[in-house]
């Protein structure tokens, strides 16, 4: 479950970092009133920490998350 949330984050992140390098244009600050507004800088820590969770996903064993049905 964390696994899914983190990803799906990471696009949301994603996403938004190729509209501003190719439109200038940061969606997440436009949605929530501007990037250092409270809830657009909460969006921006909680993609940074599904990415560290994500980080995790390079050293895991595949047989075991195959297994435990991950």
């Amino acid at each position: 479950m964390m696994d899914k949330l983190s990803l799906a984050l990471l696009v949301i992140g994603g996403l938004n970092w190729g509209l501003v390098g190719i439109f200038e244009f940061d969606l997440v600050a436009w949605l929530f009133g501007g990037a250092a507004t409270l809830l657009s800088r909460v969006v921006y820590v909680l993609v940074a920490l599904s990415a560290i969770w994500c980080i995790t996903l390079f050293f895991r064993d595949r047989e075991t998350a195959v297994s435990t049905g991950r």
